[in-house]
């Protein structure tokens, strides 16, 4: 087994309302008032109240091309990563050169060398380090991060692994795009970064580390759906492809998927403490609680994320892990508990964990 020992959400320091965005933004979408007034109705109803930029938001009017936008999605990508992989590793009170394997995750950005790459020598990572940098999983891939470090950690019991997340939602914007999956997504997705250390379980217990267990894993692919979410790429960068049919295949699916999973291990959905859902906007919120029949409140961590920092693609999932982590009430140690994303494919992942707290 594996377990995780630190967890360490950042967001970017540029901070604004729901309404400030819309302000700034929504001119940048359509120049015709009506349909301006329609984006900031959307905006208003899309369950977020804060979201934080990788640049103040001034300076969105003047980016203009997809390498500009990339660029910075390396330089501010690159600072946000270091400050929540030195907050990961020193709330485990580990050094840089205890870590055995780096993951990094991005759907927002592309870089050779890679970010994690660039990490290596910044933070003083041994040499030797292995690395696997992941693009294309997009919200998914907080959740299948750590179920693949999971994996490693399973053949490697002694080794230290780091999940490092950045997305930087804003530098996809896509100027005089009025279409509705640009409108959604100027309204869902906020900037951030998480690091998570896992520990393989000979590491953990020589060591003393605490923190849940993850205990199994299941990867889901729903057929025929490869057409409705991910990216086109475009002269101007990453245009979003999101289907309007997307929270009724997720209500549809999801269910099935989940049932399977954990009757594998001989739990139904009323078993599980706690339920950590990335946070993918109100309507797949409510199409995953449907699909699973969960209680009004059993998401309410994933929509205090939403609320404070928007859908922050891969990195969702590992800041409601980290508020599930400081919260005292998230579940009893020792009970189930379930973290699941969804993603591009459409696919999901689902983990399972035996829960503890952070020493």
């Amino acid at each position: 087994m594996s377990r995780i020992v630190a967890v360490a959400p950042v967001l970017p320091e540029h901070a604004y309302s729901q309404a400030t965005v819309t302000e700034h933004i929504g001119p940048l979408l359509s120049a015709d008032p009506a349909r301006r007034g329609a984006i900031g109705r959307l905006n208003a109803a899309s369950g977020v109240a804060t979201r934080h930029l990788a640049l103040p938001i001034e300076q969105y009017a003047g980016l203009t091309s997809f390498g500009q936008a990339n660029d910075l999605f390396i330089s501010v990508g690159l600072d946000l990563a270091e400050e929540a992989v030195r907050q990961a590793l020193k709330s485990a009170s580990l050094a840089p050169d205890d870590v055995d394997l780096i993951m990094f995750t991005s759907i927002t950005g592309v870089a050779a060398p890679s970010l994690d790459a660039l990490l290596v020598g910044r933070i003083g990572m041994r040499p030797d380090v292995k690395r696997i940098p992941v693009f294309g999983l997009g919200c998914v891939a907080g959740a299948a991060g750590l179920a693949r470090v999971h994996d490693h950690l399973l053949g490697h019991p002694s080794d230290i692994a780091l999940l490092v997340s950045v997305e930087l939602c804003s530098l996809t914007l896509q100027r005089g795009d009025d279409s509705l999956a640009n409108v959604v997504s100027c309204a869902l997705f906020g900037d951030g970064a998480t690091a998570v250390v896992v520990a393989g379980d000979e590491r953990a217990a020589s060591a003393g580390l605490t923190g849940p267990q993850i205990t199994a894993t299941r990867s889901w692919l729903f057929p025929g759906t490869e057409d409705l979410l991910g990216w086109d790429v475009v002269d101007s960068g990453f245009r979003i492809v999101l289907s309007p049919t997307l929270p009724a295949v997720v209500e549809a699916s999801l269910g099935h998927a989940t049932e399977q999973f954990l009757g594998a291990h001989g739990l139904v959905a009323s078993d599980v403490a706690a339920w950590l859902v990335h946070s993918g906007g109100p309507k797949i919120l409510d199409a995953v609680g449907r699909a699973i029949g969960l209680e009004p409140d059993a998401l309410r961590l994933s929509r205090g994320v939403l609320s404070r920092a928007g859908n922050l693609s891969s990195s969702g999932v590992l800041h409601v892990l980290a508020d599930a982590l400081s919260s005292t009430s998230c579940a009893p140690p020792g009970s189930p508990v379930v973290l699941l994303a969804l993603g591009p494919g459409v696919s999901s992942e689902l983990l399972l964990l035996r829960w503890e707290g952070l020493s």
